[in-house]
């Protein structure tokens, strides 16, 4: 038994409306990541080698790098998707708030 369904069935203008604006956003943010990544990870990828060569070994320094660039990317990714998604649907709302 599947729960209920509030967007409505597959083809109604509510679920094509949604899926649009969660693909906007997804390519929006896969966008801000593209972008934002190189300059947070060049800021930051210092600090975090620092410390872990000086907290735990120093040969787990470039693993950690490589392992950094994908917690900054990733994060960048779904902090931009969470912040776009909930942008495009407020201000399509507010769009159609004006039209009632």
């Amino acid at each position: 038994m599947q729960p209920p369904q509030l967007s409505g069935p597959k083809g109604s203008p509510n679920s094509i409306f949604m899926s649009s604006a969660k693909g906007l956003a997804n390519v929006l943010a896969f966008i801000a990541a593209f972008l934002g990544t190189p300059a947070v990870y060049d800021n930051t990828v210092g600090w975090v080698t620092s410390f872990t060569a000086y907290n735990y070994n120093a040969a787990l320094s470039d693993m950690v790098a490589v392992i950094w660039f994908a917690v900054v990317a990733l994060t960048i990714f779904f902090i931009s998707r969470m912040t776009l998604s909930t942008a495009i649907v407020l201000g399509s709302l507010s769009v159609a708030a004006k039209f009632l």
